[in-house]
């Protein structure tokens, strides 16, 4: 039996994955995967292929999502990949965050060291992939169309234009960064900004992607996850096959901790891991919090939001499609959803670029989040933690540059490091160090 989707709801009904289809009667779908087809390989012969694999000379070998194949797209001729070397990202340890904080160790995986910059990349390979299949096929596709606040438009045009596929964004006018905005620009995607903000740009690309000729590329398409899933599978394969206590992930429109989950779910499924299960907490900026909001009323219906302005501006989403998913990734993994405001946002990015990292203003919100649930003993002393950096900060230096002026609003910029302007003469350079250094 081939992977195939199903709907989250009720798992009788399923579709062929070369059917167009996104979600059914309403309800979203998944990729499902049967588990007897993987099963022929023990937990010990799965680990020693997929280390195997990293030191191939073939491309997709070396991506993180492509090494996992079987768990991802199994029925994809290798020759219809398009890859650009996505995943596999470094998890790199932060010992002086770890000690300030009271945590037995700390890492960061971070998912901004690939192709476009963000964690985007590992969904859209797997998605502009079977695109590419279909159309080599025969499928009557056009062009793949999304909605963005910046990074997933990066990433499929990136991806898109790999591949030759015409690519259509939309984005909301004015409210995302430079850098996030020239990216499909450069790519030569169809750029379109909306006056409106994410919310609306999705409503309007749902609309346009009726049109099955042109193919969705948001994350209610569970193509994404498959791809995004790969993040949890990595941080275990890099610990050596351990789990953390805690993952801490920032949360827009909530693909990305579902993935995660089910990353998690497949290594549980294939007897690679067992026993404990780590937990999951969700980040969320206080200016667009409905996870958040729900969690604190028990995870009922979702109340849409307006989403305020915020510095993490990829991830101001009021009404985000995987909520569903999201739900339920928090059940199994014993979850907890925590919003910050600006400031700690700020502040805690700051602190974390301290220890040697860049980091955007989305896992600010990780961190500060991460901070937070420590005070409150959500978070227990000596846990093992890892964060996942969603972006790459220099996609956001118009934020660092503000935090370090002081001319971010609603911020108070406790860290700033202001560049000082000097005469050009040693005496001039000698006081000035003397006031910093002692």
């Amino acid at each position: 039996m081939k992977a195939h989707f199903r709907s989250i709801e009720n798992h009788e009904i399923r579709h062929e994955l070369e059917e167009v289809v996104y979600d059914h009667e309403g309800s979203l779908l998944e990729v499902h995967h049967p588990l007897e087809p993987l099963k022929i390989r023990s937990a010990d012969e799965w680990k020693e292929l997929l280390h195997a694999r990293l030191s191939s000379f073939d491309l997709a070998d070396r991506s993180g999502v492509w090494s996992k194949r079987e768990w991802v797209l199994p029925q994809i001729p290798h020759e219809h990949i398009v890859t650009l070397g996505e995943g596999w990202n470094p998890l790199l340890p932060d010992p002086r965050t770890a000690k300030r904080l009271g945590l037995a160790d700390l890492r960061l995986k971070l998912c901004g060291t690939t192709h476009t910059g963000s964690f985007k990349d590992l969904g859209m390979t797997v998605l502009v992939s079977w695109v590419n299949h279909l159309i080599k096929t025969g499928a009557p596709i056009r062009a793949v169309a999304c909605a963005s606040t910046g990074d997933t438009s990066a990433a499929l045009a990136g991806y898109a234009a790999s591949a030759g596929i015409p690519a259509i964004v939309f984005l909301p006018a004015d409210k995302v960064s430079l850098a996030q905005l020239i990216q499909p620009v450069a790519n030569g995607a169809h750029v379109l900004a909306l006056d409106t903000d994410f919310d609306g740009c999705m409503k309007v690309v749902q609309e346009l992607t009726q049109d099955r000729s042109i193919y969705l590329a948001n994350s209610k398409n569970s193509l994404r996850v498959e791809g995004q899933k790969t993040v949890s599978i990595d941080v275990v394969q890099q610990l050596g096959w351990e789990v953390p206590d805690w993952f801490v992930i920032p949360g827009g429109n909530l693909g990305n901790v579902s993935a995660l989950a089910k990353g998690l779910d497949m290594l549980y499924d294939l007897g690679i891991l067992s026993g404990k299960r780590p937990r999951i907490a969700v980040a969320q900026a206080e200016a667009a919090d409905p996870l958040v909001k729900a969690f604190e009323k028990g995870l009922g219906a979702l109340e849409p939001q307006t989403a305020r302005p915020t510095l993490a501006s990829a991830i101001r989403i009021g009404n985000p499609v995987s909520y569903p998913k999201a739900v339920d990734a928090l059940k199994r993994y014993n979850g907890v959803a925590e919003s910050v405001s600006e400031d700690r946002l700020a502040d805690a990015a700051a602190r974390g670029d301290l220890t040697g990292f860049y980091h955007c203003p989305h896992t600010g919100v990780a961190l500060g989040a991460l901070e937070q649930l420590i005070e409150k003993g959500t978070i227990e002393k000596g846990s093992k933690v890892v964060v996942v950096s969603t972006a790459h900060g220099l996609k956001f230096s118009e934020f660092k540059t503000g935090y370090h002026e002081s001319k971010l609003a609603g911020v108070e910029s406790r860290l700033a490091n202001r560049v000082e302007r000097i005469a050009p003469t040693f005496a001039a350079v000698q006081d000035a160090l003397k006031k910093r250094l002692g």
